[in-house]
């Protein structure tokens, strides 16, 4: 059945046979919105088979309260008729009430007419989020139309910081060849910083950008769509006919097939619907009628004030960069473009980094690090190895061959440091020289041979005069023993020796008493 013989008998049916819309629809195969719809536009007086409802009584209250309270909630209204003895559910009472509340009267509005170069519309675009190494960062597309050719503008930034803002609009700029005199803006934090009826306040440095290019910058009114429309449409657009499906790998990538886009697909669709004109043509020449751009760019970059801690590297935007080993705990200032990262004292440009957008990434200079090196070089020369080094230079070779023999460094110059207060840098040196030579570089070897220089030199060996904290050793009775039996253990016959050895020991069993001998000797000498 064709559209002029269905209407025909939804007609005939309704009026002459006077059946209800459920059964001419079940009969002809139709929804019965169709043939609701049907005989809506035809007009003809609708024969209606009144049937009675729980809800009859309650109608008059519904309405007089709808009519106080237009905004008021069905479920609200629903206990309100519990309340006075409704005895239907809720569901059935909410599709019944949608009939009944007041309709409210829809604003006319006029057709948007600009002329060329006089307005563009600017507004974000949110895209979801992508994953940077550890981070998860919004994508969002900064988005400006020429409201009399529709050119469009699109740029991707990771998030929408204030920089960004003011990024877009530098680009946009550029790419359009002019500045257009009237910039719209929704009321977003970007532009619009408080809002009290037709009282604006603006972002100042929105007012610097806007200063620095000469053009108007005008809020929309709130809840009106129709002053930003141009802009919204283009973000579905861009939605739909750029952004879905796309592969791109990174950000860059991303920003150079959108300004292809808009330069190819979106200028060369129709400019309107009575305009067979495209986007591309009407631009060429709109473009002509823009405001000229400065001759310098809006300056950009992020800067903040951060302080070096004690290590050298600052932190911004989650990720940390180095920084010259002489900053440490000072402030400095972080200028940062969409790709670089510039630590800055003053004026001064002290390093520079390609900007990071992953999270607790470290960014370094090599010749950051060099000078770290270098500088703790410096600093450590008061420590131990240092001084060692300064006062007995050959224990530098020294260190080189317990190395390669796998030695403990740190008990070496403790004993060497030892050594080194005991028996002077002079003595020292001379005594690690000796041990390079004889091919036993070891702190033992060095420590002998300034005890065997001590003895030559007829002086007393070095000892250590602290005894544990023993009464049994703190009580003994210790009689010193000759050591000119010492002198003749370098040479002899070896029964020179065995006899030298055992008068050693005589005098070593000799010179200590225990204490019970001790106690009997001393009660001989008070008797």
């Amino acid at each position: 059945m064709n559209p002029e013989e269905l209407h025909a008998e939804v007609v005939r049916l309704y009026h002459a046979e006077a059946w209800p819309i459920g059964t001419i629809a079940r009969n002809l195969g139709v929804h019965h919105d169709t043939v609701a719809r049907i005989l809506k536009r035809e007009g003809l007086p609708a024969i209606r088979h009144e049937r009675t409802s729980i809800i009859d009584p309650y109608l008059p209250f519904i309405r007089e309260t709808l009519e106080k309270f237009p905004t008021l909630q069905a479920r609200r209204l629903y206990d309100m008729c519990v309340d006075r003895g409704y005895p239907g559910g809720p569901d059935h009472f909410r599709s019944l009430v949608g009939g009944l509340r007041p309709k409210r009267q829809r604003e006319p509005f006029g057709r948007l007419v600009t002329l060329p170069a006089e307005e563009a519309q600017v507004d974000w675009g949110h895209f979801g989020r992508v994953s940077i190494g550890r981070a998860r960062r919004q994508l969002v597309a900064f988005v400006m139309v020429l409201s009399w050719s529709r050119m469009i503008f699109m740029r991707f930034f990771l998030g929408a910081p204030m920089e960004c803002f003011l990024r877009g609009h530098v680009s946009s700029f550029e790419f359009f060849g002019g500045v257009p005199r009237k910039l719209v803006y929704d009321n977003l934090k970007s532009a619009v910083l408080e809002r009290k009826g037709a009282g604006v306040r603006f972002h100042p440095r929105l007012l610097d950008l806007a200063s620095h290019y000469r053009f108007e910058a005008k809020a929309a009114e709130v809840r009106r769509p129709t002053d930003k429309g141009r802009v919204e449409r283009a973000i579905r657009f861009a939605r739909g006919s750029f952004f879905a499906g796309r592969r791109w790998s990174d950000l860059a990538d991303l920003n150079a097939q959108a300004e292809a886009w808009c330069k190819g697909r979106a200028a060369t669709r129709q400019r309107a619907s009575d305009d067979p004109r495209t986007v591309g043509d009407s631009f060429a020449e709109e473009r002509e009628q823009l405001r000229s751009l400065p001759t310098s760019p809006f300056p950009t970059d992020e800067q903040v004030e951060r302080k070096v801690g004690k290590s050298p590297y600052v932190r911004f935007d989650g990720n940390d960069y180095s920084v010259p080993a002489e900053l440490v705990h000072e402030c400095v200032t972080v200028a940062a473009s969409e790709t670089r990262v510039r630590i800055l004292r003053g004026e001064d440009v002290l390093g520079e980094h390609e900007r990071s957008y992953d999270k607790g990434a470290t960014t370094e200079d090599p010749e950051h690090l060099e000078d770290l090196v270098d500088t703790k070089r410096e600093l450590r020369k008061g420590r131990v190895k240092d001084r060692l080094l300064r006062s007995a230079p050959s224990t530098s070779k020294l260190y080189a061959e317990l190395s390669q023999r796998g030695a403990s460094l740190g008990a070496a110059s403790k004993a060497l440091l030892r050594l080194l207060d005991e028996h002077g840098a002079e003595q020292l040196e001379a005594a690690v020289q000796e041990a390079l030579e004889r091919e036993t570089p070891e702190s033992n070897s060095v420590r002998l041979i300034l005890e065997r220089k001590r003895l030559e030199a007829g002086l007393e060996p070095k000892v250590a005069v602290a005894l544990p904290d023993d009464p049994r050793v703190r009580n003994l009775a210790v009689r010193p023993a000759t050591l000119s039996q010492y002198g003749k253990l370098g040479g002899g016959s070896v029964v020179a020796d065995s006899k030298v050895d055992a008068e050693s020991r005589d005098a070593a069993s000799d010179g200590v008493l225990s204490e019970g001998e001790q106690n009997s000797e001393e009660e001989a000498s008070n008797e």
